[in-house]
């Protein structure tokens, strides 16, 4: 639901560097490119949103948890998160540079790479919110 309200200010802020380009309908692969790049702006904005709620709900169940049981020296909720996020990061870009070598060197390397991180980043905000949704 916060990503929904971030993502018509992202649509407003970017326009276009060639004035005719049309994200509904790209005809050109420069244009075809940058509206791919504009879709992952737009994903890693609502994952970004998502982590910050994520991010709040498991140092809220550290510290319910520290109340609780002070005898369990594992890494926290919040740390575990933030490692696991780093390692998916890492993760991500990799996978999606791979992605991109198909057409390596070529002007289509970077739709398959913006598309390949959206993917990836929509599924990572679907995480995200799995993890406050059901603790589980």
């Amino acid at each position: 639901m916060i990503a929904t309200l971030f993502l018509p200010l992202l649509a407003q802020a970017a326009q276009p560097p060639v004035p005719e380009w049309n994200c509904a309908d790209p005809q050109v692969q420069m244009e075809m490119n940058w509206c791919a790049g504009q879709e992952y702006e737009a994903a890693d904005a609502a994952l970004n949103a998502q982590w910050a709620v994520t991010a709040a709900v498991m140092k809220k169940r550290d510290a319910e948890w520290d109340a609780l049981e002070s005898s369990d020296k594992r890494p926290g909720f919040f740390r575990s998160l933030l490692e696991g996020q780093r390692g998916w990061l890492r993760y991500r870009d990799a996978q999606c540079r791979v992605d991109g070598y198909a057409a390596r060197m070529g002007s289509l390397e970077p739709l398959l790479v913006a598309t390949c991180k959206t993917r990836l980043t929509r599924l990572r905000t679907e995480e995200l919110k799995a993890l406050v949704e059901d603790p589980g």
